[in-house]
């Protein structure tokens, strides 16, 4: 099946039971069963069914296996946020006196999330620019994992996804990705070695703004040294399946971040229009970074402009497609506010992937708690705004920005 097909009908059905074209909304919290047995049975893993919407959920598990179908893992486990998908699939490995190696242009909340994980005993070593060559550079013993964002939010960096998983490889460790920002419609990571996909599906996955979530997928490639990741020992007889039986099973199931039944069917139903906004998404960011290319005292960011330093990257991966965001110069902080002011069909709000534009000013909001330094590494200046483009007609929106720019 081609993309679009496959958002339909790639491990989806609707309800065989009822007929229905889409998977009901199970908004329950306990499953009964017909006898004690069968309800231990369930509870322990012996034989199908649903127990407990925090450990599953019907709802949940059809949203579950369209993901994992459409990335081509072996499986995925859905989370309350993007948030803990990242926590979560990097937890089910680490423990005290480890390490991570991450790009330092990560999302604001993954940068806190990593100062958090100190008080554990984690520690990151941050890179710049996540490449072969820094993962050589920064591996240690300790190095338990690789974490990088496909393209950088906001700083719009582009990682090799092929060299650095042969980098992290070549050391037994695993590659996990954040793919938010490229989606399935761009790329499936694991086709080029990536090992474990994470998203928040509160962006472009849903695409209406309706919903938060996240998702981790496993591709069922990489092959866990038990000595090495220790508590994953008692689940090597699942086989490929012992991350995602680990995760489900443990610190997943035991956190409580399980995925609302209602919030599932609302990413469902988001995720079958995927591939016709992400065409027009990259389509209109494209073009609206052209225009703003020519406007003079202001700098766009774009990797699939001609003259982005990623740009042979983006085309060799992404088939030439630079996704939704694109961030703007603007001269300095106070211009940045008046353009962002003046926009009539932009709303000014701190999400990604609506099928509204959105625009943002990160360093006085999703940065506010980074240190300059790490406004710097992440491409955030006091006169950057951040552009989610939305579907709108492309001549609305360019005039849009025309006439906010003409204000200042």
């Amino acid at each position: 099946m081609n993309f679009n097909t496959a958002l339909l009908h790639e491990s989806f059905s609707g309800d065989s039971a009822t007929g229905a074209t889409l998977t009901p909304i199970c908004q329950v919290s306990a499953f009964a069963h017909e006898s004690a047995e069968k309800l231990e049975a369930v509870f322990n893993s012996k034989a199908f069914g649903y127990a407990y919407t925090r450990i599953s959920n019907p709802t949940v598990d059809a949203f579950e296996k369209r993901i994992a179908a459409l990335e081509k893992g072996i499986g995925a486990v859905a989370c309350s946020s993007g948030m803990a998908a990242v926590t979560m699939s990097l937890l089910n490995i680490l423990q005290s006196g480890d390490e991570i190696i991450a790009g330092s242009s990560l999302f604001s909340g993954t940068i806190d999330l990593f100062d958090d994980l100190k008080a554990f005993g984690i520690t990151t070593r941050f890179t710049d620019e996540v490449t072969a060559e820094s993962v050589a550079e920064l591996v240690t013993d300790k190095t338990k994992a690789v974490f990088t964002e496909l393209i950088g939010n906001p700083k719009l960096n582009v990682v090799d996804i092929k060299a650095v998983a042969e980098a992290a490889h070549s050391r037994g460790i695993p590659l996990i990705i954040d793919s938010t920002t490229a989606t399935p419609y761009l790329i499936n990571p694991f086709d080029y070695g990536a090992d474990i996909v994470v998203h928040s599906s509160s962006k472009y996955i849903n695409g209406g703004g309706n919903a938060i979530s996240g998702v981790i997928i496993d591709s069922g490639n990489f092959k866990w040294d038990t000595e090495r990741y220790s508590g994953l020992k008692e689940y090597a007889k699942f086989g490929k399946l012992a991350y995602l039986a680990k995760l489900r099973g443990g610190i997943w199931r035991n956190t409580g971040c399980c995925l609302a039944p209602m919030n599932a069917f609302l990413n469902s139903i988001g995720l079958e229009t995927l591939g016709l906004r992400m065409e027009r998404l990259c389509d209109n960011a494209l073009h609206l970074a052209r225009f703003l290319k020519n406007v003079p005292d202001m700098e766009v960011n774009y990797p699939a402009l001609e003259d982005n330093p990623y740009y042979e990257l983006v085309k060799s991966q992404f088939g030439g497609k630079g996704g939704a965001i694109l961030t703007l110069r603007a001269g300095s902080k106070e211009k940045a506010f008046k353009l962002i002011n003046g926009l009539k069909y932009a709303s000014v709000a701190t999400n990604i992937g609506d099928v509204r534009t959105l625009v943002i000013h990160p360093a006085s909001t999703i940065y506010t708690h980074s240190t300059e330094q790490q406004k710097v590494s992440a491409g955030v200046f006091d006169d950057s705004i951040r552009i989610s483009v939305g579907i709108e007609d492309i001549d609305d929106l360019i005039g849009d920005f025309k006439q906010a720019i003409e204000k200042i």
